[in-house]
């Protein structure tokens, strides 16, 4: 397995290579964002790991790039994981076109079961809630809501 890593932190190297390194797995790693279209045409990794900053050209604008590249068949589809800053970031991530994406900080465990998700064809996000936990609150909310004017009438007072 061919891992492209996209980022100028060298704690994020170390901590996607403790976690992901195995026999088998090779890593190619981008300190500029500007550069990832070219390793890609080089040698097309399995999984790009993309962070949200990366030098002069972020996760964000590298995975539209890659897109864009990749519907105009200039480049082949290569999955993307973002490592995101912060959960404000999520807005951002739904957007790029990205399979997957991590809040900082990381860990092994999550690093794992991102990578497995999106390998094996799906997607993985965090902060986002899940399809359950939005039926939770619906049928909670529906609970709330008076039957008869009545019963809202003694519910508000």
């Amino acid at each position: 397995m061919e891992i492209l890593i996209a980022t100028d932190a060298s704690w994020v190297v170390d901590d996607i290579t403790a976690a992901l390194g195995a026999n088998g797995v090779n890593f190619i790693v981008c300190s500029e964002g500007r550069v990832v279209a070219e390793e890609v045409e080089k040698n097309t990794p399995d999984l790009a790991i993309l962070d949200m900053q990366i030098g002069s050209m972020g996760g964000m604008a590298v995975t539209m790039s890659l897109r864009l590249d990749e519907s105009s068949g200039l480049l082949p589809h290569v999955p993307v994981l973002m490592l995101l800053d912060r959960r404000a970031d999520l807005h951002l991530a739904r957007r790029s076109g990205a399979e997957g994406w991590l809040i900082k900080p990381l860990d092994s465990l999550r690093l794992k079961r991102a990578v497995t998700a999106i390998n094996n064809g799906g997607t993985y996000t965090e902060g986002l809630p899940t399809p359950d936990s939005v039926a939770a609150d619906v049928d909670d909310a529906e609970s709330e809501v008076a039957d008869s004017p009545e019963e809202e009438a003694v519910n508000a007072g």
